[in-house]
This record gives structure tokens, C-alpha cells and sequence, in this order.
């Protein structure tokens, strides 16, 4: 028995060796330390002076072709430790390091000179794309590299600064990084009809290849600050920045396409002309195309149910049908104006479908869009829509008038 026994040890112990062979460890590991993480990416196209700087500052000379420069947002071991204080002023959260030049990757190569970490861009949440650049070459050309390179995360959303980019990646706050502080923001979506849905690459990519127009959402710096503040139109054909849609255009564009999570409508009472606001607990929208023959026509039917969030109607009751009535009467005024107004900037003025009116006409009348896809911005700026709106307000929130 105690010979069995010895074996039985024995033959364990072989197994258990022949097992920590296996474990060969972390092979590709990286230490921290060594790593410059890289948050957000801004690009911005160089002009006039800033042109001539960009080229003296590498000392090379370039053909007469785009010069963009590259902002990359490292987080490192020794930004992360933002308490410290070097020479009485708090250390940043954050190191900014550009670098010009007219392809991406050579400028991302140079940058190797300037920073004494190897930058590491799996932890990358935000690519800022400067208005000019967006201008000037088609976003293809520009995110070609980020869309190849392995490292960079599909998930990386994809913003349009006005002005220059590398602003958005500035803050007053030590202890902010701002790339992380704008992917904080664009999560507000839920709460307002005024951000679009984030725009990942991977998303972009078959946008891009769809020869579709788009909307991407804008970001600006005021007065030290970052904000979200509408969006910006990009031509399917050309690939390129169009033009900009204000915030009350993307509260339209928000009950066109039903993918609002939450949001705000205040209008005014008709009798007494004080602030009524209807808070969006749910919204829908369905876009139904016609055919008839060769002529083209859409219907939209928005739907959505609320509570009044704040009212200064003082001379109404809350739970009066009457007044529930003049509530509904004037939000839902104050929804189709919004409706009507992005619907004639996207028609008359840029004549691109931004809506999604194309996909549902290929959805159902496939042969149809065959046809005319073509050249379907044109021929969606001439189609006829008509919507209808039905918004419902169920909840009186916790106050209500006993007059």
C-alpha cells in the first residue's frame, strides 16, 4: 500500500512538472512604465504661416501638396501621477505632442524623436478631425492608415472640430484629459437631442465605402471650454466636409430618425406665452417610401409619450384636460417646426440625404433604387415628404396644481 502510495506521489509530481512547461508566460507583455498610451489624436491642416513653420520646424521640403500635423494625447506613468507638484504648479494629466508632415505615417515615425516613450494606441478612444483638413482632402485619404492599423481600435470614435482640432485636445483642468472628457460628453446622448449617435471607425469605414452622405458630429472650444455643438455634413461622393448643421437642425434630424434616448422640447403657451418644457421619455419614427410609377414620395410618422418637466403656467391646472391639450398642442407645434426645418436645409440648401430615406427605399423598393441611386442626393432634394406627429404626455411629475 505505501509502495501504491509512493507512485501515486510520484506520477503527481511528473504531471504537475509537465504542466508548468506549458505555462510560458506573458511573453508579449509591455511594461507600463515604458509605454506612452495614446488617448485621442487630433489632425489639422497647416496653411499660410503655419505651413512654412511646419516645414522649417522638419527641415525638409515638401511638393506643393497638403501639410497636416498630428497631435497625438499621451497618458504616461508620470502624467498619471497629477497630484505631484513640479515647480509649484500641478503636473498635467496629460502630454500633447505634435508633429507635421504630409503623410501620416512619417509624421508618426518622427514623433519617435520627440518622445521618450514607445506610444501605444490600443487604448485609443478619440480621433478629432480639424474643418480645414476635412475641407480639403477626402476623410478616406486621411483615415486610410487608422483604418489598416492594427493597433488602433475600431471603436475610436470620429468627431469634426471647427477650427482646429488640436484645441479639443487642450484643457485648463491638470487633471482632465481631454480626449476622455470628450467621450464623456458624447455619452449625453441619452439625456439631449442635440449630440448624434457616436461615430465609431469601424462604422465610418462602410460609410465611407457606401458612397452615402453622412453626418458627423462637431466639436468646438470656447472660451477654454469643449463643447458639442452640431454636425457636420459630409458628401458621399466627395468624401469631404460640405458644411454644418446647427443644434436645433440635429433636434430635427433626432425625431426624423427616432433615435433619440432622451431630450427636451420647450415651446411656449399659447394664452399666457410662458415656458412649457416636454421631457422625452420615448420617441419613434418610421419612414415609410411611395412609388408611383416614377414618382418618388416619403412618409414620416413620429411618435412619442412625456412628462412635463417644468412649467410656468401658473394660471393652469396641471391635471385639466384643457391644459394637458394646449401642452400637447404646442410641443408637438414645436416638434414639426423642427422637422420642417432640417427637411428644407437638407433638401435646399446641401440637397444630401442625411436621413436615411434612401436606405429605406432600398429596403423596400430595391429595383427602384437601382435606378436612381446614382445620383440620389440630387434626386432627393426634389422628392415630396410629408410627416405627421403624435406626441402623447402621460406623466404631470410630482406637482400638481390644486387651484
Amino acid at each position: 500500500m505505501k509502495q501504491r502510495h509512493k507512485e501515486v506521489r510520484l506520477l503527481f509530481r511528473f504531471l504537475l512538472f509537465l504542466l508548468l512547461l506549458t505555462l510560458t508566460g506573458c511573453w508579449s507583455s509591455r511594461e507600463i512604465e515604458d509605454l506612452g498610451l495614446v488617448v485621442g489624436t487630433a489632425l489639422d491642416l497647416e496653411k499660410d504661416k503655419s505651413r512654412e513653420e511646419a516645414l522649417e520646424r522638419n527641415e525638409k521640403s515638401y511638393p506643393d501638396k497638403a501639410i497636416m500635423t498630428i497631435t497625438n494625447q499621451l497618458v504616461t506613468s508620470q502624467t498619471t501621477g497629477a497630484g505631484k507638484k513640479e515647480g509649484g504648479s500641478q503636473q498635467k494629466a496629460f502630454k500633447n505632442v505634435s508633429e507635421s508632415g504630409d503623410a501620416i505615417i512619417p509624421i508618426l515615425r518622427d514623433m519617435i524623436l520627440r518622445i521618450d516613450k514607445r506610444a501605444f494606441a490600443q487604448h485609443s478612444k478619440v480621433i478629432v478631425i480639424g474643418e480645414d483638413l476635412a475641407r480639403t482632402l477626402n476623410l478616406q485619404q486621411i483615415l486610410d492608415f487608422f483604418l489598416r492599423e492594427q493597433e488602433i481600435r475600431p471603436s475610436s470614435i470620429i468627431l469634426i472640430a471647427k477650427n482646429r482640432a488640436s484645441k479639443t485636445l487642450e484643457s485648463k483642468e491638470p487633471t482632465v484629459i481631454p480626449a476622455l472628457h470628450l467621450i464623456q460628453i458624447s455619452k449625453g446622448q441619452e439625456r439631449t437631442t442635440k449630440i448624434l449617435p457616436p461615430m465609431p471607425l469601424a462604422k465610418l469605414n462602410g460609410k465611407l465605402h457606401s458612397e452615402s452622405s453622412f453626418l458627423l458630429q462637431n466639436v468646438s472650444m470656447k472660451n477654454g471650454e469643449v463643447k458639442f455643438a452640431g454636425a457636420s455634413l459630409i458628401d458621399g461622393k466627395a468624401k469631404k466636409l460640405r458644411g454644418f448643421l446647427n443644434e436645433k437642425d440635429l433636434e430635427g434630424i433626432t425625431w426624423v430618425t427616432g433615435k433619440g434616448k432622451g431630450g427636451l422640447v420647450k415651446s411656449s403657451d399659447e394664452k399666457t406665452g410662458q415656458p412649457i418644457i416636454y421631457e422625452i421619455e420615448s420617441m419613434k419614427s418610421k419612414i415609410r417610401p411611395h412609388v408611383d410609377g416614377n414618382n418618388i414620395s416619403f412618409e414620416i410618422n413620429i411618435s412619442s409619450e412625456g412628462r412635463i418637466a417644468e412649467n410656468w403656467v401658473v394660471s393652469g391646472k396641471l391635471s385639466e384636460n384643457e391644459f394637458l391639450k394646449r401642452a400637447e398642442k404646442v410641443s408637438k407645434k414645436e416638434v414639426g417646426r423642427l422637422v420642417k426645418n432640417v427637411l428644407d436645409k437638407t433638401q435646399q440648401e446641401y440637397k444630401a440625404d442625411v436621413l436615411g430615406f434612401g436606405d429605406q427605399l432600398r429596403i423596400e423598393y430595391p429595383k427602384v433604387w437601382e435606378k436612381v441611386k446614382e445620383d440620389w442626393d440630387h434626386t432627393f432634394s426634389k422628392i415630396p415628404i410629408k410627416y405627421t406627429i403624435k406626441l402623447t404626455i402621460k406623466d404631470y411629475g410630482t406637482s400638481v396644481s390644486n387651484k
